[in-house]
């Protein structure tokens, strides 16, 4: 079997020849030298005896911003990031860590009731375009040797999750929503209405499915909350989707124990990223047991396991896993990102693995 083929088999539970294993790269591939990185990621998986699973390269729309004009100033080490719209000014502060060559988003652009209204505006001066030539062209570039999964959403998660790690923040939303439910219920309204469009607009493309990048979580995010505000949109996503003969795949990075129950009844294909202790809460075989049948899981690897094990430890791990989810809809994978410093060897150690247990 080619690994496109595999990989839609193995989520949709039909016949495999074997298990895909298909390695999640963030983070990783970001510290690798230029010119490993000039070859993509493609070329790294399948020289690694991998199968591309190429998780969110694309997204087929893009959001255009009408009526809002957006400014960076930076100030040493911070970046101020404003949005600057006729009815107000959302700002928003980034600190910049050496460690990490990377900036982080410390201070949340709404904080009062009034901002949820200049969101609201953003948001319904927005238009989705469509925007995808570049997945088209690697679609032509890898064919059957890679499965493609754009991203949907017009910030590639829902409009609560959205609010949670971008807008808003955990703690202020949780107060919003206690002292002003309505102003924040329409403003997620509008954001939904535009996560819809990005839907639409995707589903007539070549694409076999799609993955929104959830990051789900109870470390921010309460049942209850999932229940109302989360699920709600995924459904509609989801129904849209499979009407298109297409799966969705919901990436699920965080301590999710207690939302599986919900997720196993929501529209979806598969969760994806899920992970034992330390980085989660569950493990691929507890995940298993809690959800039905019909929902396919990807994931399993422990990244700090594979960070600070032996190539024989992490060989162990797949194996086990490989045992627990054989007859199942299973693709093998590390879970939530892969860190940087993972020697190539361990790789080519579960690739071995793979091939030779032919499960």
């Amino acid at each position: 079997m080619k690994s496109r083929e595999r990989l839609l088999s193995a989520i949709r539970g039909g016949e495999i020849d074997r298990t895909p294993w298909s390695p999640f790269l963030a983070y990783y591939w970001e510290s690798m030298p230029k010119d490993v990185r000039d070859r993509g990621q493609f070329a790294y998986l399948k020289e690694m005896g991998a199968d591309p699973l190429l998780r969110g390269f694309h997204q087929l729309t893009r959001c255009v911003y009408r009526q809002c004009e957006i400014r960076d100033k930076w100030v040493g080490k911070e970046m101020f990031r404003s949005y600057e719209t006729p009815v107000g000014t959302l700002t928003e502060r980034y600190v910049y860590s050496q460690d990490g060559d990377t900036t982080f988003l410390v201070d949340h652009p709404v904080a009062q009731g009034e901002d949820f209204r200049i969101l609201q505006y953003i948001y319904e001066h927005m238009e989705i375009e469509d925007h995808r030539e570049a997945f088209e062209e690697d679609m032509r570039q890898f064919g059957d040797d890679a499965l493609l999964l754009p991203t949907v959403g017009a910030a590639a998660k829902t409009a609560f999750q959205s609010m949670v790690e971008h807008w808003v923040g955990t703690v202020n939303l949780a107060y919003a929503l206690c002292d002003e439910e309505e102003t924040v219920e329409e403003c997620l309204a509008v954001m939904r209405e535009r996560d819809d469009e990005t839907v639409k607009m995707s589903l007539d493309s070549e694409a076999d499915g799609f993955i929104f990048w959830e990051d789900s979580s109870t470390t921010n995010i309460s049942p209850d909350f999932f229940r109302k505000y989360t699920k709600p949109e995924v459904d509609g996503w989801g129904r849209m989707i499979h009407g298109a003969g297409k799966i969705l795949v919901h990436h699920a990075c965080g301590h999710i124990r207690d939302l599986l129950p919900l997720m196993g009844e929501s529209e979806i294909d598969a969760v994806e990223s899920i992970s034992p202790p330390p980085t989660g809460n569950v493990s691929i075989k507890e995940a298993r047991e809690i959800l039905p049948e019909r929902i396919a899981l990807i994931g399993g690897i422990e990244p700090v396991r594979l960070l600070r094990g032996t190539a024989e430890s992490v060989r162990e791990d797949a194996e086990a896993l490989l045992r627990d989810m054989k007859g199942t809809r299973y693709v093998l994978a590390n879970s939530d990102s892969c860190p940087p410093g993972v020697e190539y060897e361990k790789f080519l150690a579960v690739t071995e693995l793979v091939r030779r247990a032919g499960m």
